[in-house]
């Protein structure tokens, strides 16, 4: 459905329903996801989302700074921090001095965090299974491809 409103110049200008923008659709995604993968989280990993964002991050792409870890994993460097200190307090991640700066540290899985971390990466997967679940295989290449774009546009 397209709206129509006046302009500053007074002349009227189509305009999509709010609820038909993409940034609309795309947040409105993200939270119903992330409401659902609040739960699977819990009840498959007992840890928070975010923790084991920041857990399947590490294992994806040690070994990382706290600065490197908030941007594989779309945190505030606060937010990271907190995160890698509660896997490290869990025993999941090891955190030594960085060789190339000594006021910066180096988070790295422990073997328990490698078995944390399989555990997650199986838990992204069936979530995005289930997510992407109603799109046949081709449409899922195409929205991929779409997504890179996007975010190639964007970044």
């Amino acid at each position: 459905m397209t709206r129509r409103r006046t302009t500053s110049t007074g002349a009227a200008a189509a305009q999509p329903a709010l609820d038909r923008t993409l940034t609309w659709r795309l947040h409105r995604l993200h939270k119903l996801t992330d409401l659902q993968s609040n739960r699977a989280y819990a009840e498959h990993t007992g840890m928070s989302i975010s923790d084991g964002r920041c857990l399947a991050a590490i294992g994806s792409f040690a070994p990382l700074s706290v600065n490197d870890l908030a941007a594989h994993a779309h945190l505030t460097k606060g937010q990271a921090s907190r995160a890698a200190q509660a896997l490290v307090d869990a025993g999941l991640v090891s955190k030594t001095t960085s060789d190339a700066d000594s006021r910066g540290v180096v988070l790295n899985l422990t073997a328990p965090g490698k078995a944390a971390w399989q555990r997650v990466m199986q838990l992204i997967a069936q979530r995005n299974a289930e997510i992407f679940g109603c799109l046949s295989g081709a449409e899922q290449q195409q929205l991929s491809a779409l997504l890179d774009r996007l975010l190639a546009h964007s970044g």
